[in-house]
């Protein structure tokens, strides 16, 4: 019992762990117990288990096994967390459970499966199960097979994926195992259940016996189909339905709908493999096809034959066969050749379905021409091909082709091609048959009807019943207008006995019995003759009854008013079809019409109609008005009425009153009664004849407004306009095409015959009479509206002026909108429903247009020998040809879809290795897509696709011009074709970083336009998620930017589904960025522009109406949750449930824009503007650069604005009344104060429409803008805003175009504005644009601009003026002789102004000018003396508010003597010195004796013009020229006031091109950095300063010194000057903080650069350069923010080691960087972030594997980084794993596995200190307690020597202990330290030897640390050795240190020997105990000492005040022979300064 009381103490987990089975087992029950206690399944109390898990099913001890399995599975059923464990798992159970022999075992085993299938584990878990039958015991087979049946039988074939499992059930029936084979038959069956014969297919080639035995099961299966009985979790309501339907006993009622729900329709081909075919192809097969001998070419074509009988092919090019069968098919002599190359057609098409779609085109026009062959074997084999091939492609796609050969002279093409159309439309849809398709189809088969062959007739009439079957009356009744009743009949009976694909028949056939009496007169319910098909497909007999129920309530719950009941409104759309055939009626004869119309008429009235009184004739109309107005409309004869009032005098009434009441008259009988086209014929001529009358003209146009509604407006049109232009009366012209322009806007442009209208116009064009001429470009305009830009191609050779003023109509008319028709509309529509029709119609309307263009055949052009030439090997013979092409197309302008082999020729040429060509080939294309308009689209998937394998090009060039090519054809053919089929998803599927970038960009630009899209988008989904987490940045943005584009359309559900196959890691941060983008979704677009511009009013509802029907039909056969969102898309709404139905709806247009306006009006959209700029910098946009703005800068920004502009505002600002603009000006300055943030981020946008209404005339809202800009700079300017590059140079030139005004008000403002922007951009750059400004031709502008710039240099001094002060005053003086005196005179003023500045040195500048000139300006001059303040003060009045510095400037100018300038300046000296004297070393190191003393030369040089000059006594002390240097730009001691635009302005001129701009700015940084008061005033402009400085460093790098012309001196300067303000500003913590990571990594890559530079070390100062910078290298180490300066480093090293380019020696020095922040980070670990630290080595790590790394010639980066590593785990511990929180998939990344390896390497080694800080586990100390205390002496002592403050004390204290202790070990503890530390320690204890032995003195490095050492000169191993000296400070001679600088010289190659006598790297790394020797530092450091010493005797000097003035860094002089003379030197030369400074 001792053992059991041991356990049963023991905790739950430790007894499910014990060695015992008894303690496992009771671990287990109790576990059981507690696992069904924990209530709450996301307990904390589950993850403790979660280890335990797999060990309680794989138990080995059968009776635990089995209590283990009951407890796992109660876990499993209650735990949150358990799916984590399903793979570990699951397969314990297949390998450990399902091999025991009982019974029980195998049973938990199942349910633990199935527990997790319920957990939404399904995946995991069929994995396992499925590599479970390849496990070699029959047992595990059997048991997994009885799962996977399970699993299907209880959760149905959406949860469990059937296609692996069919993949594996052949094998299963090869099993040798008898059990094994059974229960794959069981699975089998179980698998036919749910998908019935689709499983035949995989299955056919099994054993035939066990193919017979599963038939006989198959039989015995109910035909009901199965259901789901095991829900998900996520499948409650689906689960409390389903219990519901059970209770309710049986489903006979719920059946259909939720057999719908449950069965997902599988298709066949779907589980099959793809066999690929193109490989197996006989060698010789082209060869043989083309042979002579007809038997060979049948060996070729049976060989494809058996290959394409493969039922599903791998996708591949097979443009070549395809090319060789349809050669056969079209040419071979030998019919049953035909046939077979048809059968191989077919095949390719059956297997490859959608893959085929692009070669589609190329085939049908040759298999239609050959159905003229009459065997009837190869008219099967044809028609078997050309259905296959139709349901690979479109019917729109090869309508074409189709209707080409409708009219072919054979009439069996003709009966073959009509039968083929009938078959085709079987498989369409309302929403694929659109009108647009219908129209030429029924034009060509009427045609066919009246055809003198029977047969011909009898298929056309098939084909038209077949198309009024699946369109419906409704759309296809008006195209039967004209068909006798005869006719129409047997269209109706043909389509009565169509049977349609996809079961429609059954269910339609019932529909209709049943629907019949509720309807009346409609044969088709809800007049879209497809009846829902998911419906109908699992309809039984229950639903049957439910449907026209159903149907008629489905509109009134989609929330559409206006809709009454389905069957309602079936009826009256029924009417229309009755009453377009009552519209002619026969024509009466006069006797008829009198005997009717007495009837109705008065007697009186009658016979009063032609009598000879006037009086009498209008007593009998006013009568006959009455009897009118009281008929009603059943008994109105209207044809009888209408000839009583024709009759004599009839039209030539000469009585203008009675003219005008018959008019009258006509009209009301045209309203009231039933008007037909025949009683129109009556009265037409005459009205028309009336109707230029000027009296009687308004009333003929009233009745003709009235026919046109009763007989429709297209037929009225077209007759009136016929009469009107047969005869010859001009006012009767124009007046009846002015009729028409208003007609047309109130009845709609729908049904218009637009080419008669066409041939009219032209007509009416070319008249002599002006009138006739101005109403038909009236009327051109009005049908602009409806038909847009197309419409001009038709009068492009019209004359010139002409054409000018049909442009100037179609200009006025661009921008607006076609109003909503509101007549026409009532009548006939039947409700609301029509009107939607004709919109979508509306829409066609352009397309109509184009297709009535008269079109060229340039086929016969594309011959054999072009194409031959097009494939050439030379590319110049490749590039004639496509020149020909190109020339071909141009010649034709408007083609045909047919072109011949060519578009197999140019799709090879987008590929040529030749770029020019793929560009040429793609401008082609370009044309090609204009030229074929609208049927480009049957090009789409074989030309446009490969277009979009160019967007994966390396060139920037070749990309844009793909996408420009890609955008020119969806333009023409829309995007449905592009998405459709999977060849979209392929190319995103490459991994090409440029072509997914590109193509998702592509995306999602198209997709927010869409308002639907084919359901093959979702085939993307997976590749857009793979490219979420692709390894290039720009790739993850742009998918990312697409994913809300994705969402919107396929839903967020849908796409959280496709998740479910990634990786957890993967799905859970893509599942994030899902979230995300799901709030950022936008809405659908309502309905498309055209037809969203006529929703206002009453029409809104109808729209959403009628589209929804087809589009229901179109939704529901795809895919099950299909319908709803594609309901809204059809309705134009955004269907979210929020009622957003119901708002689009209401149709008051003004409750709407009230809403609207609520809102912000400018919208921020993250990283928008950047976007903005990124596209116009790569030219995907066009640059705003324009003389005058043209459509599409117009077109552009309204698209830029709709994202980020409010949507009422942006109708504003582009509506084409100024009143408008002006509106939308009033809201801006409204919401600008509130809206900051959003004016800001548009900003952009905001300058560029303003610059659009510089171009208007109107001057009211010029001034509105000016005003606008003034409130908007003075905002900007408070929030400290800078323009971008991108927003001043789209701007500025456009504002300074507005100087020029005639109107001072104007130009007084835009002065204004001028003087604002300088506040948030530099006067510099304004400077050059101002000065663009003179160029101008206007004077005044000319004159303004020579002010402004006066103004500038007087404000800000002479550094304004770009590129140098004297090219600016060259072009200024040019000014002095202009022709034009106000410009001379500014020219003069502005010079003047200068010459305050700057004095006489004007005139160098100047250069030569004319005497003439030369002479005015002295004159000026002169005067300007006489009265120094009336410029300066003239211009202060004109510029009251130019900044601050302006008047504090000036006024010290005016001032005169410039005393108080410098006294100002040198009271500034001397704070700066005191503020200073502690003496840290890098101040130190600025003093540089050399530069002290030429401090007065430094002064001059900073001032380029007076370096000549020797100052002397020759001046008086007021003109030292050193003030006036300063006074030229605002001066730092006013710096509260402005700082931050001088503080911008001085920093512009940091990175200026000229040398002395550059020092002078500098210095004043300098001098603002060294005052401690004033140095904050460059925060938050740190990193603004940095980046000008490395840009200066570039242009050094670069240019400069490149120069041969340039003095180098001048470089070192500028060097010394950029080195000395970065050590102070490195020297300030808090700023040095401010750089971020980016700017470092570029100063860090500037500065290393210049180190490796050899050209500077050639210098004569070079070295001492190098020096410096070495030493701000580690000030920048030490000083910045340690995060952002590791992550620099950390990018560095990752681009330095990619490039190519790069040296080696650039790599290294970064390493050392690294090195040295690696010891920092003991100190600042706790600064650092370190999960962006990871987050970056983890990139490094991807972009640089191991292997990779491995594989570097160095093994440094791979030390480096392992040591960084190893650093941060040794001071962090396991805590740096929490710290991966950045890292997207951590368990993908090498870094979490590398430290995952650290720490467990350091947890393992316990022992003592040492041994966990070697890696080789050094020997552990054995001896007891005496050991132990001296390893923590010596760990106190290596302690010491490690801290900053202790090291010297650390060294002694180790030297006396070695000295005392000789054999004590200190090798472990130096083992693990770094290579430096090691000879850092080494060589501080040979210096303490040396000294006291007295081998040497030296003296103390004044408290220089190992961490300020200087790590970045090219070195030894790890970093510049130091010198340790003594403390007693002795002096030594200067010949030591000279010793010591040549040694170190030589070590770091830094003597002025060439590179390639330096010794190799390898030779100095491999020499890491180097000799003694002190490093530079060390030099600079006695000098100083030997200062101090001197200072003791001069206590006077005040050698601060000096030094801070130094701009150099210093240069050591070391070459004085010994101390005293070097001290004596110094003295001088310190007296000397002195004195020179008082």
């Amino acid at each position: 019992m001792g053992d059991d009381s041991e356990w049963i103490k023991l905790s739950i987990d430790q007894k499910c762990e014990h060695k015992l089975w008894k303690a496992r087992v009771n671990g287990y029950e109790e576990a059981l117990k507690l696992f069904q206690k924990i209530e709450d399944e996301k307990s904390p109390e589950w993850s403790k288990y979660l280890g335990l898990i797999k060990k309680l099913v794989t138990d080995s001890n059968a009776v635990a096994q089995l209590k283990g399995l009951e407890a796992a599975l109660a876990y499993v059923e209650n735990a949150h967390v358990a799916g984590k464990t399903t793979g570990e798992v699951i397969s314990g159970v297949v390998n450990k459970v399902f091999n025991q022999p009982k019974a029980r075992a195998k049973e938990l085993g199942i349910d633990i499966c199935l527990m997790y299938i319920e957990i939404e584990k399904g995946e995991p878990v069929q994995e396992e199960l499925l590599k479970g039958l390849d496990n070699k015991n029959p047992k595990i087979i059997v048991a997994c097979i009885e799962t996977l049946r399970k699993a299907l039988s209880e959760f149905g074939s959406k949860i469990i994926s059937l296609k692996p499992i069919i993949k594996v059930l052949p094998k299963l029936f090869e099993s040798r195992e008898k059990a094994v084979r059974d229960e794959a038959k069981l699975l089998a069956v179980e698998v036919y259940r749910w998908i019935r014969d689709a499983l035949r297919p995989p299955l056919q080639n099994i054993n035939s016996v066990q193919l017979k035995e599963l038939e006989e099961e198959w039989v015995k299966l109910p035909p009901a189909a199965p259901k789901q009985t095991r829900f998900l979790r996520s499948q409650q309501e689906l689960k409390a339905k389903f219990e519901q339907q059970q209770a309710a006993g049986g489903d006979a009622d719920g059946g259909g709908d939720d057999g719908d729900e449950v069965v997902p329709q599988v298709d066949a081909y779907e589980l099959l493999e793809a066999v690929e075919i193109l490989s197996k192809l006989p060698k010789d097969f082209y060869d043989k096809i083309e042979a002579k001998k007809w038997q060979e070419r049948k060996e070729a074509l049976e060989a494809v034959e058996m290959l394409v009988k493969n039922p599903k092919l791998e996708a591949g090019d097979y443009a070549d066969m395809v090319k060789v069968l349809k050669k056969v098919v079209g040419k071979d002599t030998n019919v049953m050749l035909v046939a077979l190359a048809a059968k191989c057609l077919a095949g390719l098409a059956t297997g490859l379905r959608k893959k085929f779609g692009q070669y589609a085109g190329q085939v049908v026009p040759t298999i239609l021409e050959k159905f003229k062959e009459k065997k009837p074997q190869v008219v099967q084999a044809l028609q078997e091909a050309i259905d296959a091939i139709f349901l690979t492609t479109t019917l729109q796609n090869i309508s074409e082709d189709i209707l080409a050969v409708m009219d072919n002279k054979n009439p069996t093409i003709k009966q073959q091609t009509s039968l083929f159309i009938a078959r085709s439309f079987r498989h369409c849809t309302p929403s694929t048959l659109p009108k647009s398709l219908l129209k030429p189809f029924c034009a060509a088969l009427l045609k066919h009807i009246n055809d003198s062959a029977p047969e011909v007739r009898d298929a056309a009439f098939e084909a038209l019943g077949t198309a009024l079957k699946v369109a419906g009356e409704k759309a296809v009744n008006p195209f039967l207008a004209d068909v006798d009743k005869l006719k129409l009949d047997r269209i109706k009976e043909c389509a009565e006995k169509v049977e349609l694909a996809y079961g429609k028949n059954t269910g339609g056939a019932a529909d209709k019995k049943e629907c019949r009496p509720a309807a009346g007169k409609t044969p088709v319910l809800s007049g879209a003759a497809g009846d829902k098909d998911t419906k109908d497909t699992s309809a039984k007999s229950g639903p049957l009854k439910k449907a026209p129920a159903a149907k008629s309530g489905g509109p009134p719950k989609k929330g559409k008013p206006s809709a009454a009941a389905g069957a309602g409104g079936a009826g009256t759309k029924g009417k229309k079809g009755s009453e377009t055939k009552e519209l002619f009626e026969p024509e009466l004869s006069i006797e008829v019409c009198e005997e009717r119309a007495s009837a109705v008429l008065p007697a009186a009235c009658i016979q009063q109609l032609d009598s000879g009184n006037w009086k009498e004739r209008l007593a009998c109309m006013e009568e006959f008005q009455k009897a009118v107005e009281l008929m009603e409309r059943s008994e109105m004869p209207c044809q009888a009425l209408v000839r009583m009032l024709a009759k004599k005098p009839g039209w030539k009434e000469t009585n203008f009153q009675v003219m005008q009441m018959k008019l009258h008259i006509v009209a009301l009988i045209a309203q009231k009664g039933n008007f037909s086209k025949t009683s129109a014929q009556i009265v037409l001529d005459g009205l028309v004849d009336k109707i230029g009358d000027v009296k009687c003209g308004s009333n003929a146009k009233e009745a003709m407004t009235a026919i046109a509604e009763a007989c429709l407006l297209p037929w009225t049109a077209e007759q009136v306009m016929s009469m009107a232009f047969s005869q010859k009366n001009p006012k009767n012209q124009s007046e009846t095409l002015n009729w028409l322009s208003n007609a047309i806007k109130e009845f709609g442009f729908s049904g218009l015959n637009v080419k008669a209208f066409i041939s009219n116009v032209k007509t009416a064009l070319a008249a002599t009479n002006p009138a006739v001429r101005t109403a038909a470009i009236t009327l051109l305009g009005v049908m602009y509206l409806y038909v847009g830009p197309p419409l001009r191609m038709f009068f492009e050779d019209e004359k010139p002026a002409l054409l000018s003023q049909i442009d100037a109509e179609f200009e006025k008319m661009q921008g607006q909108i076609a109003p909503a028709p509101t007549r026409g509309t009532s009548r006939h529509s039947g409700g609301s429903g029509d009107d939607g029709e004709e919109r979508d119609e509306q829409e066609d309307i352009g397309n109509d247009v184009v297709d009535l263009l008269p079109r060229t055949e340039i086929s016969d052009k594309i011959t054999a020998e072009l194409v031959s030439k097009i494939g050439d090997k030379n590319w110049k013979i490749r590039k004639e040809g496509l020149d020909e092409v190109t020339s071909i197309i141009n010649d034709a302008k408007f083609i045909q879809p047919n072109i011949g082999e060519l578009s197999a020729a140019l799709k090879c040429r987008l590929n040529d290795s030749n770029k020019i060509l793929v560009q040429q080939t793609l401008s082609i294309l370009q044309q090609l897509a204009m030229a074929m308009g609208p049927n480009i689209r049957q090009h789409v998937k074989n030309l446009g696709i490969p277009i979009i394998t160019v967007l994966g090009d390396s060139k920037n060039n070749v990309r844009a011009a793909a996408l420009a090519t890609v955008n020119a054809w969806t333009e023409q053919t829309g995007m449905k074709e592009w998405l459709e089929g999977e060849d979209l998803s392929e190319e995103l599927k490459k991994e090409n970083p440029f072509l997914r970038q590109e193509l998702l960009g592509w995306l999602a630009d198209k997709l927010p336009t869409l308002r639907s899209v084919p359901s093959d988008l979702l085939l993307c989904v997976p590749h857009l998620y793979s490219c979420l987490e692709d390894r290039n940045g720009d790739v993850r943005k742009k998918a990312q930017d697409a994913l809300p584009f994705f969402m919107m359309h396929l839903g967020f559900e849908k796409m959280a589904k496709a998740t479910g196959k990634l990786k957890p890691t993967s799905k859970d941060q893509v599942l994030a960025m899902l979230e995300k983008a799901k709030a950022i979704m936008p809405a659908k677009p309502a309905a498309p522009a055209k037809a969203s511009s006529r929703v206002v009013g009453g029409a809104a509802p109808a729209k959403f109406q009628s589209a929804s029907a087809p589009a229901e039909d179109s939704g529901s056969s795809t895919m099950e949750p299909k319908p709803d969102p594609k309901k809204a898309k059809a309705g134009g709404a955004a269907s979210k449930a929020k009622g957003a139905q119901g708002k689009k709806v209401q149709s008051k247009p003004n409750l709407k824009e009230d809403d609207d306006k609520s809102g912000p009006i400018f919208i921020i959209v993250p990283n928008g503007k950047e976007q903005r700029m990124k596209d116009e910098k790569g030219l995907k946009v066009l640059k705003w650069n324009f003389t005058t703005p043209r459509d599409e800068y117009i077109e552009q920004l309204k698209t830029q604005m709709s994202s980020c502009v409010a949507r009422w505002v942006q109708d504003e600002m582009f509506h084409t009344d100024f009143q408008h603009h002006n509106k939308a000006l009033a809201a801006m300055v409204e919401h600008l104060e509130s809206e900051k943030d959003g004016v800001i981020s548009c900003l952009d946008l905001i300058l560029k429409w303003l610059t659009l209404r510089f171009f208007d005339t109107n001057t009211s809202v010029l001034m509105k803008a000016l005003e606008y800009l003034k409130l908007l700079f003075t905002l900007l300017s408070q929030e400290e805003y800078h323009l971008t590059e991108n927003e001043a140079s789209s701007f500025i030139p456009y504002l300074i175009l507005k100087v020029g005004e005639p109107k001072d008000v104007v130009r007084k403002d835009v002065r204004a504005i001028l003087n604002r922007m300088c506040l948030i951009y530099p006067a510099s750059k304004m400077f050059t644009f101002i000065m663009e400004g003179t160029k101008s031709k206007n004077s005044k502008q000319r004159a303004e601009c020579l002010e402004e710039l006066g103004c500038l240099v007087e404000s800000y001094g002479m550094n304004v003026c770009q590129p140098t002060p004297g090219k600016a005053l060259k072009e200024m003086a040019i000014h002095i002789g202009d022709r034009d005196n106000t410009v001379r005179n500014a020219a003069l003023n502005t010079i003047v102004t200068v010459y305050n500045v700057h004095g006489e040195q004007v005139f160098k500048l100047i250069g030569n000018l004319s005497e003439k000139d030369m002479s005015m300006l002295e004159e000026r001059i002169k005067r300007a003396a006489k009265r120094p303040t009336a410029a300066p003060a003239r211009q202060a009045e004109e510029k009251p508010q130019r900044a601050p510095s302006t008047n504090t400037n000036a006024s010290v100018l005016r001032k005169g003597p410039a005393e108080d300038m410098s006294s100002k300046l040198n009271q500034a000296r001397n704070m700066s010195g005191h503020s200073e004297i502690t003496h840290t070393v890098p101040r130190e190191f600025q003093l540089d004796l050399d530069e002290i003393e030429n401090d007065n030369g430094t002064v001059r040089c900073e001032m380029p013009a007076l370096v000549q000059h020797k100052l002397d006594d020759i001046f008086e002390p007021v003109l030292i020229p050193e003030p006036k240097i300063r006074a030229v730009s605002p001066h730092f001691d006013d710096m509260h006031s402005n700082t931050a635009s001088t503080i911008n302005f001085v920093i512009s001129q940091v990175a200026s091109g000229d040398i002395n701009t550059s020092i002078q700015a500098l210095a004043q940084i300098d001098e603002v950095l060294r005052q401690e008061d004033k140095a904050e005033a460059m925060s938050g402009h740190i990193d603004q300063f940095l980046i000008a400085t490395f840009m200066q460093l570039r242009l050094i790098y670069n240019t400069h010194m490149a120069d041969e012309k340039l003095d180098k001196d001048e470089i070192v300067k500028l060097y010394s000057c950029i080195i000395g303000n970065m050590i102070s500003l490195f020297q300030m913590e808090s700023l040095a903080r401010e750089a971020s990571t980016g700017v470092l990594k570029d100063l860090m890559h500037g500065l290393i650069t210049l180190m490796l530079d050899s050209r500077v070390e050639d210098l004569e100062e070079g070295q001492q350069v190098i020096r410096s910078v070495n030493l701000l290298v580690v000030k920048v180490l030490e000083k910045s923010d340690q995060t952002n300066i590791l992550s620099a480093l950390l990018v560095l090293l990752q681009d330095s080691l990619l490039a190519t380019a790069s040296s080696p020696k650039f790599s290294e020095l970064v390493m050392k960087c690294l090195w040295r922040m690696v010891r920092l980070l003991p100190e600042t670990i706790n600064s650092i972030n370190l999960d962006r630290i990871l987050l970056d080595i983890h990139i490094f790590m991807k972009v640089f594997p191991k292997e990779k790394l491995k594989q570097c010639k160095s093994e440094f980066p791979i030390r480096t980084l392992k040591t960084l590593l190893h650093t941060l785990c040794k001071l962090k511990g396991p805590k740096i794993l929490d710290h991966l929180t950045m890292i997207e998939n951590k368990n993908e990344s090498e870094l979490e596995a590398h430290l995952c390896r650290v720490m467990k390497h350091s947890m393992d080694q316990t022992g003592s200190k040492t041994d966990k800080e070697t890696e080789k586990g050094a020997s552990r100390i054995d001896e007891k307690s005496s050991k132990a205390k001296v390893n923590d002496f010596l760990a106190e002592i290596f302690k010491k020597i490690g801290s900053k403050e202790n090291t010297k004390e650390g060294l002694a204290e180790l030297y006396e202990y070695k000295k005392k202790y000789s054999d004590a070990d200190i090798e472990p503890f130096l083992k693990n330290s770094s290579q430096f530390f090691q000879s850092y320690v080494e060589r501080g204890l040979r210096h303490i030897e040396m000294e006291k032995e007295g081998k040497g003195r030296i003296p103390s490095s004044t408290g220089i640390s190992p961490q300020t050492e200087l790590t970045c000169v090219p070195t030894s191993t790890n970093t510049v050795s130091s010198s340790i000296g003594n403390t007693n400070g002795e002096e030594v001679g200067p010949s030591v240190y000279l010793e010591r600088l040549k040694i170190l010289r030589q070590r770091c190659g830094l003597d002025n020997a060439k590179q390639e006598d330096r010794p190799p790297l390898t030779s100095l790394l491999s020499k890491p105990a180097a000799p003694t020797v002190a490093s530079s530092t060390d030099m600079l450091h006695s000098k100083l000492s030997q200062l101090r010493e001197s200072r003791e005797h001069y206590q006077h000097l005040d050698l601060d005040s000096n030094q801070t003035h130094s701009s150099g860094i210093g240069t050591t002089t070391s070459s004085s022979s010994s101390t005293a003379a070097n001290i004596d030197d110094l003295k001088k030369r310190l007296e000397r300064i002195k004195s020179s400074r008082k």
